[in-house]
């Protein structure tokens, strides 16, 4: 298994591939995740964390990856993660479970 940190790295660098072939989407794409993840009654942090919720129920692994990275850097410590993560799984099932689980080893390989 790679390393989780080359993972996000491969990951970032898909987004930044697709970010020059169509710069004028991503730039606004851009735009609304920085507005969404800004600061405001929640955290940096806690918008990070239910934003890897939201990729657990997805089962999207890069966006797991991406958003785990960004609560991590924003200084989410793995307790705040595991209760997101109880969350995404009563709201999502035992697909969730799976998924989970990869936030989780992401989160400790980081």
């Amino acid at each position: 298994m790679a390393d989780m940190s080359d993972k996000v790295t491969e990951t970032k660098g898909r987004v930044s591939t697709f970010a020059k072939a169509a710069p004028n989407l991503f730039d606004g794409f851009s735009r609304l995740a920085k507005a969404a993840t800004s600061e405001g009654n929640f955290s940096a942090a806690q918008k990070e964390l239910i934003a890897t919720g939201m990729g657990v129920i997805q089962g999207c692994e890069d966006c797991i990856l991406y958003h785990v990275d960004g609560a991590k850097k924003h200084g989410a410590e793995e307790a705040d993660l595991v209760e997101v993560l109880e969350v995404a799984i009563e709201m999502g099932g035992g697909p969730a479970v799976m998924y989970a689980a990869k936030a989780l080893e992401v989160f400790r390989g980081i």
